[in-house]
């Protein structure tokens, strides 16, 4: 395949900026709707586990899809980079809808065991796998590399509608006809994400882009179309573990990529147990209660969807790189201070600042990453990026509990935020990432 003209590319046309892009528009639309359908589907599997079972065979019905996500998040990369990553998505979505209303349709007419409901996890398990490298990798193909800051803003909207609106939802499709019309609902969804999806026209594959050197220069041998046939690296042996380990190679080498790596573990490792299994021991030994959890997740909402309103509505953060380093110590700050909280008012409060300090460097991080890499190595290195923050950060969780039963929430917490302090430092003192910007 040879490379596109430059003529084809237009470069001397105005750039739309993304908020009144159509192309952007309607995969923010597929993007919330997939979301949606997301956090409908996980409240009605935990109310049909635990309805179906016991409380511990429920959470073990809950955790069965982190396997499978875990194990091949690593070949999804691969897999959006070889076929591209909105056939990937358009095919992610497809199978989790006909999964769902599968599904939906069984409970209707039978009362299958814990056994269904496992399987249904693992293939969601499976097809995240699949599905988040390849959304990752599917806004530098929809918008100008100018306008990425604002898509990750959009997106974290998009985020935050769906964990906002999607649980309310989902109960009420639970109080309203069972479990089955909440699957039969998230179903609905997932559907509604395909034709918006399929009118994607995604940007051909720039030419000029690096191709595995880690330097950021080069020459790409092939390109990608609209119609989204292949990413056109050739870096690999020509198998799917040939080309696992090129984009492996590709990040290694990379002066921005494998620093934001770093970044990205050491910030997730601190944040994950706090805002996790710390809020539950917090709200109980402060006697907040489960709606005090309600209030400090609500906080800490209304920050992350400030910061993404902001990247929004400003599409660009000037000296991105220093910015997200100073942010990430400041979130960190409030991490520590949480542990300390007594009033339930504070607490929320320090919510709200980290919400707002970790979700603006999260999303500079992401919009930094989606801006250096090769779009053809982007699903394998935002596949990275995943098993850090979903394979590796989750595993902080059980010594998390038992360091707060052992040493109480004030010293853990402590820890934590200088674990995510040490990211925000590395990111500093790290010149690349210090002097990083987002094009303008």
């Amino acid at each position: 395949m040879t490379a596109t003209p430059p003529a084809t590319a237009a470069p001397s046309r105005a750039v739309r900026p993304a908020h009144r892009d159509p192309g952007v528009l309607r995969w923010v639309g597929a993007y919330t709707a997939s979301t949606l359908g997301d956090s409908v589907y996980h409240l009605a599997l935990a109310w049909a586990a635990v309805s179906g079972g016991s409380p511990g065979q429920a959470g073990l019905v809950m955790a069965v899809a982190a396997v499978p996500r875990a194990l091949l998040l690593l070949g999804g990369g691969v897999v959006a980079d070889r076929l591209g990553p909105r056939r990937v998505v358009i095919g992610s979505d497809a199978v989790r809808c006909v999964v769902v209303l599968g599904l939906a349709a069984t409970l209707l007419v039978a009362s299958p065991g814990l056994w269904v409901l496992a399987a249904v996890a693992l293939v969601f398990g499976a097809v995240d796998a699949l599905f988040l490298p390849a959304v990752g990798a599917l806004p530098p193909r929809i918008a100008a590399r100018d306008q990425l800051a604002r898509v990750q803003g959009m997106r974290g909207l998009a985020q935050r509608l769906g964990a906002v609106v999607g649980a309310p939802l989902g109960g009420l499709a639970v109080a309203v006809g069972g479990p089955s019309t909440a699957f039969g609902l998230a179903g609905l969804l997932f559907a509604f994400s395909l034709p918006l999806l399929g009118a994607l026209r995604l940007r051909p594959l720039p030419v000029g882009e690096s191709t595995g050197t880690g330097s950021g220069t080069g020459t790409d041998t092939d390109t990608d179309t609209d119609t989204d046939t292949g990413t056109g690296t050739r870096t690999g042996s020509g198998t799917a573990l040939g080309d696992l380990a090129a984009g492996l190679r590709y990040l290694r080498g990379h002066r921005l990529l494998g620093p934001l790596m770093v970044i990205v573990l050491l910030s997730d490792l601190g944040f994950v147990g706090p805002l996790n299994v710390g809020l539950a021991v917090l709200a109980e030994q402060r006697g907040w209660g489960a709606s005090g959890i309600g209030w400090i997740l609500a906080g800490f909402g209304t920050g992350a969807g400030a910061a993404s309103l902001v990247l929004t509505v400003r599409g660009r953060v000037p000296r991105a790189g220093l910015v997200s380093g100073w942010t990430m110590l400041l979130g960190a700050a409030a991490i520590a201070a949480l542990g300390h909280a007594a009033p339930l008012p504070a607490a929320v409060g320090l919510a709200l600042a980290v919400g707002l300090f970790a979700g603006l460097s999260g999303a500079l991080c992401t919009a930094l990453l989606q801006t250096a890499c090769d779009p053809a190595y982007l699903g394998r290195v935002t596949a990275v990026a995943g098993l850090c923050s979903l394979g590796l950060a989750p595993l902080t969780f059980p010594l998390t509990g038992t360091a707060i039963g052992l040493w109480g929430p004030g010293p853990v917490y402590g820890v934590s935020a200088a674990v995510c302090a040490l990211s925000g430092v590395y990111g500093l003192v790290v010149t690349s990432v210090r002097k990083a910007e987002l094009p303008g």
